[in-house]
């Protein structure tokens, strides 16, 4: 625990009710993100600006003293362009990763066809990057991570490589959230080589993500986080046996109270603070 007194949560999602709603998670992370702040504890949300999202309705504009960001994927640089709204019926700040080419489109994750774009490892690879080099422009030290959507699943890598000797990140405990599946593709086969980043991160430690396949990334982002949330009651059998608690792991299983009640998981959050 770092000497400043200030402690700090992170939420980083692709799903946050109202903006978007995927999974019953969406409803249970804008709870668990009001009652955070209601405690006492500083909070932010990190989250993609879907093109679905209404930014009149939803009163996002950008964020001018951050801009300038460019997060480069495969040596080919890309503007980040960064947005916050207020959470409505609460004071706290959301931010949207926002890009051109990625999440321009009035879509999520597929086409009027229902075919699941060819891009959506760069767009995860963009958004995973997009949210650690804000946080680094923050200046704002988060003691705990909490990652959660197949979109974040490269985010508890890059903090234990890339990012680990970064003094913004030197307190922070990562959970990472296990879902059931939420799409049955492969992402791009470059996808992996295209999420290294050189110098700090090599192929290999991205063997668990190659499959491309969403069971893959939760296994991938679950070996690397200090805490796996289980955040349905039928995750696959493959993940609850790759991601068994051990070697500092914590594992925290399903609880149907969640969707009422999100006490456990802000118990779990103050708990990793004091650790």
């Amino acid at each position: 625990m770092s000497a400043d007194t200030k402690k700090r949560v992170l939420i980083i999602a692709n799903e946050l009710s109202p903006y978007t709603e995927f999974t019953d998670f969406a409803h249970i992370l804008n709870k668990l993100a009001i009652k955070t702040f209601d405690s006492g504890l500083e909070i932010r949300v990190i989250m993609p600006r879907f093109g679905v999202i209404n930014e009149r309705r939803h009163r996002l504009h950008e964020v001018v003293r951050l801009s300038g960001i460019n997060v480069i994927i495969d040596k080919d640089d890309y503007p980040l362009i960064i947005k916050v709204a207020s959470l409505p019926n609460a004071r706290l700040q959301v931010y949207f990763m926002d890009n051109e080419d990625y999440f321009k489109r009035k879509a999520v994750f597929r086409d009027d066809q229902d075919n699941f774009f060819d891009d959506n490892g760069e767009r995860m690879i963009f958004f995973c990057k997009s949210a650690l080099e804000t946080v680094k422009k923050f200046g704002w030290p988060p003691h705990v991570i909490h990652c959660h959507g197949w979109m974040t699943s490269l985010v508890p890598l890059y903090l234990k490589t890339a990012y680990k000797k970064e003094p913004v990140f030197g307190y922070s405990k990562v959970i990472y959230t296990a879902q059931d599946a939420q799409f049955e593709e492969k992402l791009h086969p470059n996808f992996v080589k295209k999420a290294i980043i050189s110098g700090d991160i090599k192929e290999k430690d991205l063997d668990a993500y190659k499959e491309g396949t969403n069971d893959a990334l939760t296994i991938g982002a679950g070996k690397s986080a200090d805490v796996v949330v289980f955040g349905s009651e039928t995750v696959n059998d493959r993940i609850v046996e790759e991601l068994k608690p051990g070697r500092g792991k914590k594992i925290l299983k399903y609880d149907t109270a969640w969707k009422e009640d999100v006490s456990s998981l802000l118990d779990l959050y103050k708990s990793l603070m004091d650790s």
